[in-house]
């Protein structure tokens, strides 16, 4: 095992809410929609659509599809999320930049957004407090960046929230289709939300647990990493150039495809779900952090523990993840592993 050096820091503080964990796993998160989990078919959402789809003339609570499609930067085709949804995307979706939809004066990459900016940002989808928001991805990519636009919105406290599994399956069962630009939507207004810093962990106080995690007096908790086995190690590079690879001390890797069916690329079942985080060592009765490269994939992982029924009060994601980690610790602390094959 050996340590990499780190060669940039940048002064961002982001600060959240104290978090509490609870010690007892609480049941599966319901919205006030008609939806029986967060996970939703594409038989569900098609049924919900037709009958609670997007109109002008009426004022009631409906089902609004959001397509919530990224790739990364080293992506091998140079694809852009909404390049991908102009080419097949469900009849009447909105489409969430998540590089957009941010805190773009922050150096790290789509970092949540203010409470302003995600009032603007529903209020031009058209999107109202009370309406049930499926959130999507690529077919391409199966589940991907939709968990990590749907777990903003559950941070500002939309209630009715989901996630597809997934438009891969939608398109393969022969479910409805269009192509083109975002059609022209009526603006509504949003109110103004709170951020729940509970769901959330910043930079400060993730190198505060990490440096004192299982230390006498410390509550034990899980963090778990979406990255590859690869990066993880530090035996394979970033997608970004200049960051290091490797891992925080203590965190266990929970690649995004062990998730996922390998053809279908959709979440597995809850049960099998539950044995991969079996197989990890995950505690449900301790706290989880997930992380990623920048926050993007470890809600593929929260959205998992929420399938496998892991209660939701008890974790958190760290908005910065890899990319500011990497960038912010100094070689001097030892805060980056690196493991031989």
């Amino acid at each position: 095992m050996a340590t990499t050096t780190l060669l940039l820091r940048r002064s961002t503080t982001r600060i959240y809410h104290t978090f509490k964990p609870t010690a007892t796993p609480t049941t599966m998160s319901r919205s006030q929609s008609t939806f029986s989990s967060y996970l939703v078919t594409p038989a569900e959402l098609d049924a919900a659509l037709k009958h609670n789809a997007p109109s002008k003339l009426s004022t009631a609570p409906r089902t609004v599809p959001i397509c919530g499609s990224w790739f990364l930067p080293n992506d091998p085709q140079k694809r852009n999320g909404y390049q991908v949804f102009k080419q097949a995307h469900i009849p009447h979706a909105r489409f969430f930049d998540i590089d957009k939809v941010a805190d773009t004066s922050n150096p790290y990459p789509h970092m949540l957004p203010s409470p302003e900016v995600f009032r603007e940002a529903m209020s031009k989808l058209g999107v109202k407090r009370d309406d049930t928001v499926v959130v999507y991805d690529t077919a391409e990519l199966g589940i991907f960046s939709a968990p990590r636009v749907a777990w903003t919105l559950k941070v500002f406290g939309h209630e009715g929230v989901h996630v597809l599994n997934n438009f891969r399956v939608w398109v393969e069962e022969g479910f409805a289709t269009e192509e083109g630009d975002q059609e022209e939507v009526e603006r509504t207004e949003y109110p103004l939300p709170e951020l729940d810093g509970n769901k959330v962990v910043a930079f400060e106080e993730m190198k505060d647990l990490v440096s004192d995690h299982n230390k006498e007096g410390r509550e034990e908790l899980h963090i778990l990493d979406a990255r590859s086995e690869g990066r993880w190690k530090g035996t394979e590079p970033e997608p970004r150039p200049g960051l290091p690879s490797g891992h925080m001390p203590r965190s266990t890797s929970v690649p995004v495809p062990d998730l996922l069916d390998p053809k279908t690329k959709a979440f597995l079942p809850p049960e099998e779900l539950r044995k991969v985080f079996e197989r990890k060592g995950v505690d449900p009765s301790k706290p989880v952090i997930s992380s990623c490269g920048t926050g993007v994939t470890a809600s593929v992982i929260d959205t998992a523990l929420t399938a496998a029924g892991y209660g939701e009060g008890s974790r958190r994601i760290y908005d910065g993840s890899w990319t500011e980690w990497a960038q912010r610790v100094q070689a001097t602390e030892n805060l980056i592993i690196t493991e031989d094959e």
